[in-house]
């Protein structure tokens, strides 16, 4: 339904000189993101679908294989087969070498292990796709101006208004920023960083050998299957009677965004016009990756290098593309980094989300949470961050990632008041977003861990069973959590209950000193954030939420109602989280307010002082103990955790990391957002109704929910458990099979110290039950699980609330 679109490049139509015109075309969809690989299979489906002029298909369906040396590669592609047949790629193989061997007869068969198969894998050229799809376009109207340079943007009033170009002005109240590695350039033009990197990366093109003369006079010229060696950061395809390598084994090779050659400035430096992005080949990085690859297909040992180049491709900090519009400049939106193998799906869902207000496929929701440009941190946006991460996942892009796994430059960059205090108990330091936040304590070591179970070599990795002891400890006696990296905001004004009532599924004209549970919900009805609100004073309330785009969402609305400001005070504010069942011991004996039942009750905030320390407390708890969350300035910070401690020690007090904080919110039946639940999924769905008032007035969502409750459930967030004790996964959505059919997969796992079970939250079909049998993937074998109630641990809530007493009449 749009209408006056124009595509504007500088480069000549369609070869433009990009990273799209000399890129390999490889597809490989299989990805551990389940949104990449949505919008990879998108792609194959789109691509399939388009015809050259002489009406031959543009997408080669050759399949993929990608092959194992090592035991740890092997393992790894069993995780591969496993969530991409949860994400929905049910035709997968693992391969035996022979079987690998038969699809791809180069390969010696004594070198690998074993391989996988997806047999939709394949090459889709991208000047051939371009074309086919620019002329679909065409004949709708859209105008491509090709060899057009775009020389600024024109900004009035917060929104673009005019795209300035070497051949006249063009009008616009929206543009896409969509240019690859040029894009930190066009995003400088308005005031938007557009955080990625571009990197050489190298393509080697062999001379024909005899063996594959034959394919010469084939239709396709390229029917042998895509291959990927990544224990050695190589892949390849057959064109013709060629070997065509790519190697990512070379050094980090960044290029800034302004150093790169327009194709005018190209023909001036002796480069052909379509050539920009083309650097000159560095032999010196290709002489192992060549051994490594004769290794593997040793008939390229008779084939001499014909032509080779440095190619170049966009990286992140996080791997991730950059979608969305800018929270700087309306109008202005990215799609940047975006590599070939999703650029059918990212172009579709880009344009649902520009037409209809959210992403989609087909009509079908598509949360992109991973790659919304609001995601990323204020250092996030520092070039120097973005050079190095970028360069360290250029290098990384191959390897075996565990899903716990933390990255080790760039640290630390945020900490919290109390991280020397927790450097002095040995914190074990996980990353999530720059915030170094302990994942357990080796001081802890001393505790008991004689009940918890051996994992295997995988799971052991980036976990620790401290963890475990830490987690039955705090249920048993108190512990403090360190929870400032929470993201947090104050929500004032005359019309601060008026917005929230609007952006929420709650009713916010509770009375002062109250908390309540909430969603936030986009025009679907799917959940945008789980949020936690604090009102403080009639027009002021505290918020808990997910992220950045919660407060560039928050703000939108703000802005368009008025008398209302948000105010992020995730910086200001540090936090405790204080829990366990002698937890009103300690806190009470270092203040003089009342920390009762009577005195603070249950979901309430109240403003005391613990010793010296002002603080804001709210008594709820994500672990389903007694406590608080207890926020003060972050100036106060240090002696709030040294007068916590020091008041502890003599009721058992321990520091405790995040592993047992997400462990026992499983156990409680809570869920966590963007883990276990997004937008493509309502509250019903995700067993979170209970935080939705379909009686209140209208809210964002509503008319959407009313109607998908009429329609009923489509899946259903469920609890299982594992049927052996010692038993787990990783939570990286593993397939659930019932028999031998797909029934979901797996979002969480912890083992349950208090339940003495590994847990887990897996999504669903509809129609199972407490009590059914089902079975969950895990690196080549299937581990019985059990569908549970949905709560494990006190599902009365008696520990958390401590219901007043009632009189007994005799």
């Amino acid at each position: 339904g749009m209408k006056k679109i124009t595509v504007v490049d500088q480069g000549p139509l369609f070869h433009t000189g990009g990273s799209s015109s000399h890129a390999p075309g490889i597809v490989f969809q299989t990805n551990g993101s389940q949104s990449m690989m949505r919008l990879a299979m998108h792609s194959v489906k789109k691509f399939g679908a388009l015809r050259d002029d002489d009406g031959k298909p543009v997408y080669m369906q050759t399949g993929g294989i990608e092959v194992a040396t090592t035991p740890e590669r092997m393992r790894e592609l069993h995780r591969k087969y496993s969530f991409a047949r949860s994400y929905g790629a049910h035709d997968v193989e693992m391969l035996t070498p022979e079987q690998v061997v038969a699809k791809s007869p180069w390969i010696d068969e004594k070198v690998i292990l074993g391989g996988f198969y997806n047999p939709s894998d394949g090459i889709a050229p991208g000047v051939k796709v371009d074309t086919a799809i620019s002329k679909r376009a065409v004949a709708r109207g859209v105008v491509f101006k090709g060899e057009t340079t775009v020389k600024d943007i024109i900004v009035k009033d917060g929104a673009v208004k005019t795209v300035v170009t070497d051949k006249g002005d063009i009008e616009a109240d929206l543009v896409v920023c969509c240019v690859g590695i040029w894009g930190p350039n066009i995003g400088k033009m308005v005031g938007v960083t557009i955080p990625l990197q571009p990197l050489e990366h190298q393509l080697a093109f062999m001379k024909p050998h005899k063996s594959l003369t034959k394919f010469k006079s084939e239709a396709a010229e390229s029917v042998q299957p895509v291959l990927r060696h990544q224990d050695k950061s190589l892949y390849f395809k057959q064109v013709w009677d060629t070997y065509v390598i790519g190697s990512y084994q070379h050094r980090a090779m960044p290029v800034q965004a302004e150093d790169i050659k327009s194709p005018a400035e190209a023909l001036k430096n002796g480069l052909r016009r379509n050539e920009p992005s083309i650097h000159k080949f560095t032999p010196e990085d290709f002489t192992k990756p060549f051994k490594d690859s004769v290794e593997l297909l040793p008939n390229l040992a008779e084939c001499e290098l014909d032509w080779a180049m440095n190619g170049m491709f966009s990286f992140t900090e996080d791997g991730m593309s950059i979608f969305g519009e800018s929270s700087k400049v309306k109008g202005f939106w990215s799609a940047e980094a975006v590599w070939l193998t999703h650029s059918g799906g990212a172009g579709d869902a880009m344009a649902e989300w520009i037409a209809l207000g959210r992403p989609g496929l087909e009509l079908q929701p598509i949360d992109l949470r991973e790659h919304h440009i609001d995601r990323f941190e204020a250092n996030g946006h520092s070039p120097s961050y973005i050079r190095r991460r970028a360069n360290q996942n250029y290098i990384e892009v191959y390897d075996i990632l565990h899903p716990l796994q933390s990255r080790e430059d760039s640290r630390p960059i945020r900490t919290s008041p109390f991280y020397e205090q927790q450097k002095a108990l040995a914190a074990e330091f996980f990353v999530a977003s720059s915030w170094e936040r302990p994942q357990w304590y080796n001081a802890n070591y001393v505790l008991d861990k004689s009940f918890v179970p051996d994992r295997e070599d995988w799971a052991a990795q980036f976990w620790s069973p401290i963890a475990v002891a830490e987690h039955k400890t705090m249920r048993e006696r108190v512990g403090m959590v360190d929870m400032t990296g929470l993201k947090k905001v104050e929500v004032s004004g005359k019309n601060a209950t008026a917005l929230l009532n609007k952006l929420t599924t709650g009713k916010m004209n509770m009375k002062v000193g109250t908390v309540t549970y909430t969603l936030m919900l986009n025009e679907q009805g799917g959940i945008r954030s789980d949020i936690t609100v604090g009102r403080l004073e009639k027009n002021l309330y505290q918020l808990g939420i997910n992220g950045n785009m919660d407060i560039r969402y928050m703000k939108d609305h703000a802005e368009e109602m008025g008398d209302v400001a948000v105010h992020d005070i995730s910086t200001t504010y540090c936090c405790i989280g204080l829990w366990g069942p002698k937890a009103r011991e300690v806190v009470q004996s270092i203040s003089e307010n009342d920390w009762s039942n009577e005195g603070h009750g249950f979901f309430k905030i109240k403003e005391s002082f613990i010793k010296e320390v002002p603080v804001r407390a709210m008594r709820l708890s994500y672990v389903g103990e007694l406590g608080w969350e207890i926020y003060t300035t972050q100036d106060y910070g240090r002696y709030l955790w040294d007068v916590l401690w020091e008041a502890g020690q003599e009721h058992g007090l321990i520091a405790v990391g995040r592993a047992a904080f997400d462990a026992m919110r499983l156990e409680k039946g809570y869920r966590s957002w963007g883990k276990d639940m997004w937008t493509e999924h309502d509250p019903f769905e995700a067993g979170l109704g209970f935080a939705v008032r379909m009686d209140k007035e209208e809210f964002i969502g509503k008319t959407a929910l009313e109607q998908r409750q009429k329609e009923g459930l489509r899946q259903q967030l469920r609890t299982l458990t594992f049927d052996e004790a010692d038993k787990l996964v990783i939570g990286n959505s593993e397939t659930v099979f019932d028999g031998e059919d797909v029934v979901g997969f797996v979002t969480s796992s912890y083992y349950g110290a208090s339940v003495g079970k590994g847990m887990a939250y897996a999504w669903l079909n509809t129609g199972y039950d407490v009590g059914d049998k089902l079975e969950v993937l895990y690196l080549g074998n299937k581990l019985a699980v059990t569908v549970t109630e949905d709560t494990l641990f006190d599902p009365d809530m008696t520990r958390m609330r401590e219901p007043k007493k009632k009189l007994v009449s005799s």
